[in-house]
């Protein structure tokens, strides 16, 4: 297998557009940048409209509110209103883990609640259906509360689910809301985070103002506990002395997001899918948000070592720094034992969220080469950083999404962090509120590609030939047919926790089993095989 390309990466981006229409290809060009390896990015065209006919990676709102955000939590229940063939996301479909307190405690997560709307609710009206769903779910499950997502057809013909939940919740009793997450409402998933974070933020978050005694209490937001990721990183807040009030949403529940109004500080995974509520909670209750990474052993220690400077307690930052002691002789010894046929190989990652930024740093304890990467639903701030905010305009497609007016709680409002603490903690490296994006820590030459087609994706692997590929299920089984393995980095197949120290140890190994493995050279039939030998000694 030829390990380096013949094009320089300027080519390369002519070369993947080059089959397209002339219209078509200068849309894809602006997409596809060439990193410099510093923090002068280029721009790069985001959270664009995918163009019709070509196969993207992407999902809907639906697939973001639903599947993404809401999939994890626990005991809120879940209806899908719309017709059966649109409720794929009514399954848990990504491997979000859950562990209730006692075995008796209450978990939907393997439920799967749709309306079910046929042709006579979508020519009459499905409103009276999803009301009488509302209640039999009350009287199987008897849950706190009871959420329902919207589908396509039901915006299409103008079901008020708001109405009925609020009918709902008068008559049960218990908390009932709605989410106008129909799968049009954005170009993406990312619209139904959005639409997520807001319904959450005004219905669930500050209800409940119990607090924990501790004084180090923190939220872990954008974290989905694929594969038992957040168990990890619940023991390691545990060890250090970190009070962990509320994840959204992995392992999560109802009563924790209620009293995350409570916190000291949010911790930032995925930016893209969590950003909106760490800004809201902000503002309202004056709660600092900086930017965390637990993929990634090194990442993980800087990581934990800002969460206790922030606190700036002694006796914290030296649990701290013993627990990251007694994790790191381990991984390193992992780490040596793998980087022996690693060492050099290269790997694209086309990954939604903050993942496809978060592996690039476990790729490079391996000593591997990230020649190409991308999100599914980015924006340009995912990738430049921030500081592009300004200057990002509103489009129409944005201003489907309800923006919420949040101001300061006149009685729950406090200020964390000082104006000159902030300064201070910001020369030690703990930023608020920031982003660098995931371009600026890209090597120079590697290319950005946001939202890549099916056709873009094997164009760079006839092109590349990288030695490992990681995306999504849909693009799994197409690329392995090429002889090019594929990680599954949505939902980990049937591997995982990759996060933390020890999720890390986990990545090396399967990433060696999956680059090292023999199996891919058998793709080719023996005919096939037989043909070359043939043509190369003439016989």
């Amino acid at each position: 297998m030829v390990k380096e390309s013949i094009y320089n990466p300027e080519e390369i981006k002519d070369k993947l557009v080059a089959d397209f229409p002339s219209k078509i290809a200068r849309k894809r060009a602006k997409a596809i940048v060439v990193n410099t390896g510093t923090d002068e990015t280029p721009q790069i065209a985001a959270n664009a409209r995918t163009v019709p006919g070509l196969i993207t990676m992407r999902g809907c709102a639906y697939a973001g509110c639903k599947g993404v955000i809401l999939g994890p939590t626990r005991d809120v229940l879940s209806i899908t209103h719309g017709p059966i063939g649109c409720g794929f996301y009514s399954w848990l479909t990504r491997r979000n883990q859950t562990r209730p307190p006692k075995p008796e405690d209450e978990n939907f997560m393997t439920y799967c609640l749709s309306t079910d709307m046929q042709e006579s609710e979508i020519v009459f009206g499905g409103e009276k259906k999803l009301a009488q769903a509302i209640e039999e779910a009350y009287q199987l499950f008897k849950p706190k509360t009871i959420v329902v997502h919207a589908t396509c057809p039901v915006g299409l013909i103008g079901d008020d689910i708001h109405q009925v939940t609020r009918a709902a919740q008068e008559k049960l009793g218990i908390k009932v809301f709605g989410f106008s997450c129909e799968g049009y409402k954005g170009v993406s998933q990312s619209a139904g985070h959005h639409i997520a974070n807001n319904q959450i933020f005004k219905h669930m978050v500050g209800t409940d103002n119990t607090a924990s005694p501790s004084p180090y209490r923190v939220n872990l937001l954008g974290e989905y506990n694929i594969g038992g990721d957040a168990f990890v990183i619940e023991d390691l807040f545990a060890r250090c002395g970190f009070e962990l009030v509320s994840t959204f949403c992995g392992n999560s529940d109802h009563d924790s997001m209620c009293r995350s109004h409570t916190a000291e500080l949010n911790l930032v995974m995925c930016h893209r899918s969590i950003n909106y509520m760490a800004d809201m909670m902000e503002t309202k209750y004056g709660i600092p948000w900086i930017k965390v990474n637990f993929i990634g052993a090194e990442a993980t220690a800087k990581s934990l070592r800002k969460i206790a400077r922030y606190f700036g307690d002694e006796k914290l930052i030296e649990q701290t720094e013993r627990v990251i002691e007694e994790e790191m002789p381990a991984v390193s010894e992992a780490r040596q034992l793998y980087q022996e046929r690693c060492r050099g190989k290269k790997v694209m990652l086309f990954v939604g969220g903050s993942r496809a930024h978060h592996y690039q740093e476990l790729f490079k304890e391996l000593g591997m080469e990230v020649v190409a990467a991308g999100y599914e639903f980015a924006h340009r701030d995912d990738y430049e950083g921030r500081r592009v905010l300004p200057s990002i305009t509103v489009d129409a497609d944005s201003r489907n999404i309800e923006e919420l007016t949040v101001e300061k709680d006149p009685e729950r409002y406090k200020e964390r962090v000082s104006p000159e603490k902030c300064a201070e903690l910001a020369a030690d490296g703990v930023e608020f509120k920031d982003y660098a994006g995931m371009m600026p820590e890209m090597e120079a030459g590697s290319l950005t590609i946001d939202e890549p087609s099916h056709h873009e994706t094997f164009r760079l692997l006839e092109l590349y030939k990288p030695d490992l590929y990681c995306a999504g299920v849909k693009e799994k089984y197409a690329v392995q047919k090429t002889g090019i393995p594929c990680l599954q980095l949505h939902s980990y197949d049937y591997g995982g926790p990759f996060a933390g120290f020890e999720g890390a140890i986990n990545f090396y190994k399967d990433v060696d089993r999956l680059v090292s493995s023999r199996i891919w050279s058998y793709l080719e039939a023996p005919w096939q095989r037989q043909t070359q030998v043939k043509a190369t000694y003439g016989i």
